[in-house]
């Protein structure tokens, strides 16, 4: 028996024992993960397809360990203008065992329910939204960040390069990891402080020397 299930933004085929890497999760090594955007089964030869994902049907699995990839090397050129810039990036993955593979009645009201919690608690804050909506500061003009991006940061609450500035790499990252490509957010907060500050000179110099956000 085997699925097709969607974590951290990605797609795998998995099946029992299996162990996979996926996108760095915020679960803590140990802990039990269940993942319920189960796109397809093959049981036995039986095959359901969800539209998009099968009701009930889910993927549990337990977190090994938080580690990174191999190193891979980036490098950046203009031409005649004697501007060559070499970095090396990790990507930050989670390393996981598939435990179990449900194909009906798995508990996902549980999961939907803090979820909406989730979602009601910056709801119940209008004025802050509000507020961001008038002080919203042009987070593109961080290197690294496009307009897809930027709209999921806000979405996040995080629309100021204060805001942004005071937010963990790591944390970033998570919240982005639905957005498709390698971003790097080494920087990001560095960047915004200087954005905040008004050391724009100074940040135009710094970012001549980046490569999507990466020093």
């Amino acid at each position: 028996m085997y699925a097709i299930v969607e974590i951290a933004g990605q797609q795998f085929k998995v099946a029992k024992d299996q162990k996979v890497f996926v996108h760095r999760l915020a679960t803590e090594e140990g802990k039990q993960v269940t993942f319920d955007n189960v796109l397809l089964l093959d049981n036995d030869g039986q095959v359901t397809i969800g539209a998009p994902a099968i009701n009930g049907a889910a993927v549990e699995a337990k977190v090994l360990k938080h580690l990174k990839g191999d190193k891979v090397i980036v490098f950046k050129k203009k031409r005649r203008k004697g501007y060559r810039v070499k970095n090396g990036h990790r990507q930050s993955l989670t390393e996981i065992v598939i435990e179990n593979i449900v194909a009906s009645g798995a508990k996902k009201a549980a999961p939907k329910k803090e979820a909406k919690k989730e979602v009601a608690k910056p709801a119940a804050k209008p004025a802050a939204k509000k507020a961001t909506t008038t002080k919203a500061d042009d987070l593109k003009k961080i290197e690294g960040i496009g307009p897809k991006i930027a709209s999921t940061l806000v979405e996040a609450g995080i629309s100021t390069f204060a805001e942004l500035a005071k937010t963990e790499p790591a944390k970033i990252s998570e919240i982005i990891s639905g957005v498709r490509g390698n971003h790097v957010t080494d920087t990001w907060p560095a960047q915004a402080q200087l954005a905040a500050d008004g050391k724009w000179d100074e940040l135009k110099k710094w970012q001549d020397e980046l490569d999507g956000g990466k020093a």
